[in-house]
Formats: structure tokens, sequence, C-alpha cells
């Protein structure tokens, strides 16, 4: 309802306010009128009215854009709340969060924060970014598709390819923050990530690009693990404690599927090439089993094609699972050299469980209490409190 308001209106401030406006009018009239036949587009109706009824009153009706596209006809009307037609209004929403106008930082933040509700700070820690930066970067977004009377619409197929890149971006990040909550007292939030399984779904029915494919797969062979990676009590399991009877085989089957697809094209990225080593992991049949040498294989190529201290920090990982842990610590030392992953707990994770392999237990408490000190997310702190009790006893 509130994607169909904001291409109705053009803005986003008012189609929250009128969707605000739609439901204090439904509180007060259905309890005696009773329920729409379709309360979706009675809902959208309503709202729509509202909002042009308080800029006749502020005699600002200029704002509006009355020409006949944008006046909904009875037909359309009727149409709202179908689930095509929802389908449709969500993926408009996205592609113009993600308009090329829009800084692609801002497109992630203002798509995260208006298609997905997350809150300021939730993205701003998925950004390792102050929330109130974070909070002028959603502002001057709106702003921009507000005065450059940016389209609410779905980019014809010509536009697609370019504008692919952003809107796979967003739903990434909505399933990470889903899979791997930045923050809080869970460690999944399942909304978000069945969100971020759905939109990627829809991306690649509607355009079957490799890149497309390779998230779809590596969402769903992420996903395919989730029952066993958390305990009854909400605490993490490890990928080595991991009970894998509980892995959902038929979500490792289509995952592994798109992931050949997507490789087999050839023009595969970073979202391929992660759910092939996602893959490699799924198809394991122990950890003890788990081919580490393709893992660092396919992070070899990942570098190349986009180079990050994080993709870096992974390979010194699977290093220290395939020669040993001194040669995985070298790199992690490396890397913090530069300072770039000095506010990453998961660096300070790896650099404390590495050093607990090799038997450097002082060194290995250290890195796990500023792990914990930067975690936000109160099983990972549970998670790595465990481990720096192991080595204290």
């Amino acid at each position: 309802m509130f994607a169909t308001l904001v291409r109705l209106l053009g803005d986003f401030d008012k189609a929250e306010d009128a969707l605000q406006d739609a439901f204090r009018v439904a509180v007060e009239q259905w309890p005696n009128s009773g329920i729409p036949a379709n309360p979706t587009a009675w809902l959208i109706s309503a709202g729509r009215f509202k909002a042009i009824d308080s800029l006749r009153r502020t005699r600002n009706e200029s704002a509006l854009d009355y020409s006949h596209d944008s006046i909904p006809s009875k037909e359309d009307s009727a149409h709202w709340g179908e689930h095509d037609a929802i389908e449709d209004e969500r993926l408009r929403l996205i592609f113009t969060c993600c308009h090329p106008a829009i800084s692609p930082d801002a497109q992630v933040a203002l798509t995260l924060r208006e298609v997905c509700e997350l809150t300021t700070e939730e993205i701003a820690h998925a950004f390792l970014i102050p929330a109130p930066t974070l909070a002028q970067r959603i502002v001057r977004a709106k702003g921009k598709i507000r005065d450059a009377k940016i389209p609410f619409t779905i980019p014809e197929e010509t536009d697609l390819p370019s504008r692919l890149n952003s809107v796979l971006r967003v739903i990434y990040l909505i399933f990470n923050e889903g899979y791997f909550a930045a923050s809080g007292e869970t460690a999944l939030r399942r909304d978000l990530v069945a969100e971020g399984i759905r939109l990627g779904s829809i991306v690649v029915e509607l355009m079957p690009e490799p890149e497309a494919m390779g998230l779809l797969a590596l969402m769903l062979l992420h996903e395919s693990r989730r029952v066993a990676r958390v305990s009854d009590t909400g605490d993490l399991i490890p990928l080595d404690e991991q009970d894998r009877s509980l892995w959902d085989q038929t979500l490792i089957k289509q995952g592994a599927e798109l992931t050949e697809q997507a490789l087999r094209s050839r023009r595969f990225g970073g979202y391929a090439l992660q759910a092939a080593i996602s893959a490699v992991h799924a198809q394991a049949p122990a950890y003890i089993e788990t081919d580490w040498e393709q893992i660092v294989g396919l992070y070899d190529v990942m570098l190349q094609l986009d180079p990050s201290p994080v993709v870096e920090l992974n390979r010194a990982v699977a290093i220290s699972m395939s020669e040993g842990p001194a040669l995985g610590l070298e790199i992690v030392e490396s890397l913090f050299a530069t300072g770039q992953l000095n506010d990453y707990h998961l660096a300070h994770g790896a650099k404390a469980d590495m050093n607990r392999r090799l038997g450097r237990f002082e060194q290995a408490r250290a890195s796990y209490l500023t792990a914990i000190k930067l975690a936000q997310q109160e099983p990972e702190k549970r998670f790595l409190r465990r481990k720096l009790d192991e080595i204290s006893q």
C-alpha cells in the first residue's frame, strides 16, 4: 500500500502521512460499516483522497501531478491489493530508490528504510557510519527523487542491466540483515530473510541474469542451514558444530543448480562466486571433508573481480583451514596493519581463533575481548564469551 501511494503521490513523506490517515479513517468507520471487500484498495483510495484534501487545504494543489496517468481508473483500483499488482508496486519502489541519479550508498539506505522498514540505526551499522550521517543521506535521496521528478516505474528492458547491480545490492543487504542481524537479542530476523528471497525470486523471474541467479542461489544456500545455525536457546552454532541432517536438501539442490547456471554463463560476478563457496560448504558430507582449497581458489577469483578487505579476511580464514593457522594469521595481521578492519568484530574473532589454534592463548584472549566489545548482536557476544571461557579455564 505504501509503495502504491508513493507512486500515486510522488512523495515519500506524503505517502507515509496518507497511509496513516487511511488507517485512522478505517479504525473510525469499519466498526460501523464493516470491512470492505478489498481492504487494501479501500485504504489506498482513502489515503490518496486524504492527501489531495490536505494539499487543497494548504493551497498546494499543484504539488500533485494530476495528469491522466497519475489518476487511477476504476479498473486500476479494482486490482489494488491483488498479488501481481503488489509485486509490481514493490518492484517499482525498489527501482525508484535505486535510480542512477541517486548515489549508490543512498540507494541502498533509502530502499532498506522505505521498502523494508529497517531503522536508521540498523542501516547505519550495516554501513559502519554514524546514524545522523545515514539519516541525512536518506533525506537527501528523498529530496532528489521529489525535485528531479524521478518516475516511479520499472525500467524498460533495455535499461534494466544498468540498474540491476544496485537492486541486487539492496536485496543482499536486506537478506544479510535478516540472516546476520546487525544488532539485537536474536541472530535471525526471519521476516527479512523471507523478504530478501522473495524479492530475489521476483528479480530472477523478471530478469534471469547470472548475478541475479547467483544472489538468489546464495540466499537459498544460506537459508538451507538456518534451522541448524541457532540453538533452541537462541545461541549461535558454528558451522563445524551444526547437525547437517537438519540442513534443507531441497534448498541446497535449488541453490546449487542456480549457481551452476550462473557460472556456466561466464558472465558471473561476486554473488555467484559467494554462492559457489556456500555450495562447497553445503555439499560437504562433514565439516572435516570441506574442500578448503577450492574455497581459497574461489576467493582468489573474487579478489580479482572485486577486491575488498572483507574478502581478503575470508580468504585468510580459508587459508588457515587449508594450510594452517600460522599462514592465515600472517595475512590477517597484514590486513590489520592497513587499519581498515580495526572496528570489524569478525576480523578480531578470526584473529582470536587462529591464535587459539596456535596455542597463543594470551593473544587470543585479547582479540576475543575486543571482538566482544565491538559485536552488537547478543548471540554473537555469547558465542565469543563461550570461546573466551574455553581458553581461560
